[in-house]
């Protein structure tokens, strides 16, 4: 009988290193903004209306709050703007990978024979700059394995078709 446990050299493997990514759009980093914006704003006017009622006894240092919450408001956006640009996908023929982070870097790879569904989803703000999230799910678990957010509506529905003919064969 022959040992079914057998070392696979590592160098066997496809360098993961030659995919060729694509970057997300560049609209969407205005919706990454006016959703970090927005946040903001909900909190700034929590942080005044504590400032303001002289909840905490904050009264005092209210300066220093809103150079803090500034300070806060300007890293955020930073730290934003550096993860878009880490944000990038690639469609190949058996599979789709996806990779973000700054300082934990993730790449998460799903091959196409293990997709159950593909969904395109589309908030507000997305709509208005006419971009989509696609979301692909695999067997055996109940939430999506991989999504992209920031796609082109048209682009997305090419990488659903694509990857739908993939898994109907």
């Amino acid at each position: 009988m022959t040992n079914s446990f057998q070392n696979i050299l590592v160098t066997s493997f496809p360098d993961i290193s030659e995919i060729t990514f694509k970057n997300i759009e560049k609209k969407y980093l205005n919706v990454i903004i006016i959703n970090t914006i927005f946040i903001f704003l909900l909190l700034f006017v929590a942080v005044f209306f504590a400032v303001y009622k002289d909840i905490f006894n904050l009264k005092e240092y209210k300066f220093w709050l809103y150079v803090l919450y500034s300070v806060i408001l300007v890293f955020t956006l930073l730290i934003q703007i550096v993860g878009f640009i880490k944000r990038k996908f690639a469609v190949r023929e058996k599979d789709i990978s996806y990779k973000n982070g700054i300082f934990f870097k993730k790449l998460t790879t799903v091959p196409f024979n293990r997709v159950q569904h593909v969904e395109i989803d589309q908030g507000p703000i997305a709509r208005f700059f006419g971009l989509v999230t696609l979301s692909v799910f695999t067997a055996g678990d109940s939430s999506d394995d991989l999504k992209i957010r920031g796609l082109l509506s048209k682009n997305a529905l090419e990488i659903k078709e694509f990857i739908s003919n993939k898994t109907d064969g």
